[in-house]
């Protein structure tokens, strides 16, 4: 039995068709060619696949696509300003050294952006809880500790006030 949901993906509307019991990765992946998302273990126990859906981060492997109806789902594609042009929480973690393979990257990325607009100065404590839900096998948590916490701070820089310029009078 197939059914047809509309949802939000990246800011874009979209209508989709469910035919079965399909996750939101699924949906993501194979019928809107978002790969960001990784499929890494189907089983909640990796985070590779987590996305923003409504403003909190979930593991799209285990979400049912149908209970998106109507929902707003953020994805990794979205979150870069071009080419070149990273979002502070990627650059943070870019300039830590918290990259190396970049498979579980995305899903990090996208845990601390829903942290982050939840809570824009989250302790270190709840950064920690957090990235426990991810796991990587290549960098080691230190380096993606660091990265998290270098998001944060420039997060915060980013949204500082500027200074006006002083205008030059004749």
């Amino acid at each position: 039995m197939s059914e047809k949901i509309t949802l939000t993906v990246n800011g874009v509307r979209r209508t989709v068709e469910l035919e079965g019991w399909e996750k939101l990765l699924d949906i993501l992946r194979d019928k809107l060619d978002l790969t960001g998302a990784k499929r890494g273990c189907d089983d909640a126990s990796c985070g590779a696949c987590t996305v923003v859906l409504n403003g909190s981060a979930v593991k799209a492997c285990v979400t049912p696509a149908s209970k998106c109806r109507d929902g707003e789902v953020v994805t990794i594609e979205s979150l870069a300003g071009g080419v070149g042009k990273l979002h502070p929480i990627q650059r943070a973690l870019v300039d830590s050294g918290a990259v190396q393979c970049g498979y579980c990257t995305p899903g990090i990325v996208m845990r601390l952006y829903a942290l982050f607009n939840e809570k824009p100065s989250a302790t270190d404590d709840e950064l920690l809880d957090a990235l426990e839900l991810h796991l990587c096998r290549c960098t080691g948590y230190e380096a993606i500790f660091e990265g998290a916490k270098l998001a944060r701070s420039y997060l915060r820089e980013a949204k500082k006030p500027r200074p006006k310029a002083a205008s030059a009078k004749p």
